[in-house]
């Protein structure tokens, strides 16, 4: 073949680098309208702390600040709850359901309308990537509230012989691994239900929750319907121990779990608890080896596995141990990590310090007990 042909590709077909990269396609931030503090939400109104006291929530990518957020006390708490049980009482338990219905249908619409801004607010604030928390957590949070908004009317009917009441004042605690989704599964069917609530978001990650008590505010619902306290552990034992609370849902770590279990034994009070779990994937010799790669990548590197059923185990059939390993090894390097806010990212950041330290404890103590640790050639 002449200079001239391999030139021009002529005779030996496309020849294409296999490195290739893509460049850089951060989503902007632009429309965000960030504050430089934010305030409780209670009684239908953004109120400073008793205490005047504020921590800092930061870009876990960058470990920048972002904005200033209110650290609640029992005496905020206190607050919280009074406001719900008053909205309970005059308000929302002697709306029709119809009324309730369209209530949730508007905070489903609004999530909507701000779809992009809920998007980036939740990957700047938890290091998620953007593709995550536009295709998925926002979606599926205007979901939620569109589909309980249609059961609100339907509870009469849904259990034949039994007329659903509702249980009072809600206290819900949620993490920090899906900030918004865990705010929708909370607060959509408490309201539909015609309870009000109390929510504390996680201490890393609470602009979501945040955000999300603009839309409420927006949506028109009764003032104390929805209250949104934020702060750290302490905040949150505040709403376990409060007398008043008729409800308690928790979404977190098995350890906090069983202190709350500890903290309600002989109560009244009733509890949901969503804790830790430990998921294996499982491949047999006649699976389709590359379908079953990438579904452990998803499973594991999904929301950089902060998720409590995140395929943490893999138990392989010897005779395609190697085969499986060596194709694992290949996906692997191919995964980008980056920029949370990029639409390349496939793994944005660990959501806090302390996370990534227990992750890099648990990897020692694997290497410690006879593990082999492999790592691509960029850092996951």
């Amino acid at each position: 073949m002449s200079t001239e042909d391999k030139a021009q590709g002529k005779g030996a077909g496309l020849q294409f680098d296999t490195d290739w990269s893509y460049s850089p396609a951060p989503e902007s931030t632009a429309q965000l309208r960030l504050r430089d503090r934010y305030e409780l939400y209670i009684g239908g109104e953004f109120v400073a702390p008793e205490s005047g006291k504020y921590f800092a929530t930061v870009n876990p990518a960058t470990e920048q600040k972002i904005a200033e957020v209110a650290d609640a006390s029992a005496g905020d708490v206190d607050r919280a709850v009074k406001a719900a049980r008053l909205a309970y009482r005059r308000h929302w338990s002697k709306l029709t359901a119809a009324s309730r219905g369209k209530y949730i249908y508007r905070i489903a619409r609004a999530i909507q309308e701000r779809a992009r801004e809920f998007a980036v607010m939740e990957s700047l604030d938890g290091g998620k990537p953007i593709r995550e928390s536009r295709d998925i957590d926002v979606p599926l949070a205007a979901a939620h509230f569109f589909y309980y908004a249609g059961w609100a009317d339907k509870l009469d009917y849904a259990f034949p012989g039994c007329r659903s009441q509702p249980v009072g004042v809600a206290g819900q605690i949620i993490p920090w691994n899906f900030p918004l989704l865990m705010a929708a599964w909370k607060i959509a069917p408490a309201l539909a239900c015609g309870n009000t609530v109390v929510l504390k978001p996680a201490e890393t990650t609470p602009l979501s929750a945040l955000l999300l008590a603009e839309v409420i505010q927006e949506a028109g619902l009764p003032p104390g319907v929805v209250n949104i306290v934020t702060g750290a552990g302490r905040t949150g034992a505040a709403i376990v121990d409060h007398p008043d609370i008729d409800k308690i849902a928790f979404t977190g770590s098995t350890e906090v779990g069983r202190i709350i279990q500890k903290a309600l034994a002989g109560r009244r009070t009733r509890y949901t608890l969503e804790l830790g779990g430990k998921a294996a994937n499982i491949i047999f010799e006649d699976a389709a080896i590359d379908q079953a790669v990438e579904g452990i990548v998803n499973g594991i590197f999904f929301n950089q596995g902060h998720v409590c059923c995140a395929g943490s185990r893999l138990l392989v059939q010897e005779s395609v141990a190697e085969d499986v390993v060596a194709r694992l090894r290949d996906r692997m390097e191919t995964l980008i990590v980056g920029d949370p806010l990029d639409k390349n990212t496939d793994i944005g950041a660990i959501n806090s310090k302390m996370q990534l330290e227990t992750i890099n404890r648990y990897l020692e103590i694997g290497q410690q007990e006879g593990g082999t640790m492999f790592q691509s050639s960029c850092p996951v």
